[in-house]
């Protein structure tokens, strides 16, 4: 058991919260207060209706989620914004989120943990995005595209797209997660072969294509459960807190 500003102020200082520029309005940190002391930690992608009423089920009283309830200007609190803060009020129900402060943390980053889990070492980091600098990592690798297609489709339990714009036999690959084709410019200007994110739009396809770059979409969702995965696991060891993942895809 920890008193829940205990936690707040150590993933504050742990992530960086406080340093890492994000998207305007996104609101990393703890974003609902609550009364009572954290026994359960739940970790999920997104703070939704179905995360929320999820973890007050599973007995939570901390939801730690990627993506949070609140992006942009303050909200007017009708409709499911209202629904969503009194399900976490009638469940004295906390919610800490961590977006870009997540997706690139050296040890429970999102982009580190992908790339480790196909079995990549990362070399550096390359991408500028809202003001961050190395938002992606890449790495070094001698493996068939076929091969890397194969480890993607098992890191994120489901078939990934190709846009086959590069060579056969993959040298260089960069990897952020999410939604994340317009870094495609700078993963190019890095001397990438192969860049490896969750989705994108449209054009990205003759973007790879005439730039001769393979593109890979795993999934916006199945590229962004390892940060918060391994983000719940750390406060267990840290505050002997119990954790669990409350899987809610969105085939995204």
């Amino acid at each position: 058991m920890a008193e829940l500003k205990e936690i707040v102020e150590y993933l504050d200082g742990y992530l960086r919260v406080g340093e890492i520029p994000d998207y305007p309005g996104a609101h990393n940190g703890l974003q609902v207060a609550s009364r009572s002391p954290v026994e359960k930690v739940v970790a999920a992608v997104d703070a939704c209706q179905a995360t929320i009423e999820g973890t007050a089920s599973e007995g939570g009283e901390l939801l730690l989620v990627h993506h949070g309830l609140f992006w942009g200007d303050p909200l007017p609190v009708t409709g499911r914004t209202y629904r969503r803060l009194r399900a976490c009020f009638d469940a004295d129900l906390a919610v800490y989120s961590a977006h870009l402060p997540l997706d690139v943390h050296p040890e429970v980053g999102n982009n580190v943990l992908l790339a480790a889990t196909l079995g990549l070492e990362v070399e550096g980091r390359f991408g500028v995005h809202e003001g961050l600098e190395g938002l992606g990592v890449w790495s070094v690798a001698d493996l068939g595209r076929e091969e890397l297609l194969e480890r993607v489709a098992r890191a994120c339990g489901g078939e990934p797209h190709l846009v086959p714009g590069g060579p056969a036999h993959v040298r260089r690959v960069g990897v952020v997660t999410g939604a994340a084709s317009s870094v495609l410019p700078q993963a190019r200007a890095a001397g990438l072969d192969t860049f490896v994110t969750g989705e994108g739009p449209h054009h990205s396809y003759h973007d790879a294509m005439e730039w001769g770059l393979n593109l890979i979409y795993a999934g916006h969702y199945a590229t962004e459960t390892f940060g918060v995965r391994a983000l719940a696991d750390r406060l267990a060891e840290e505050f002997g807190v119990e954790r669990t993942f409350l899987d809610h895809p969105t085939g995204l």
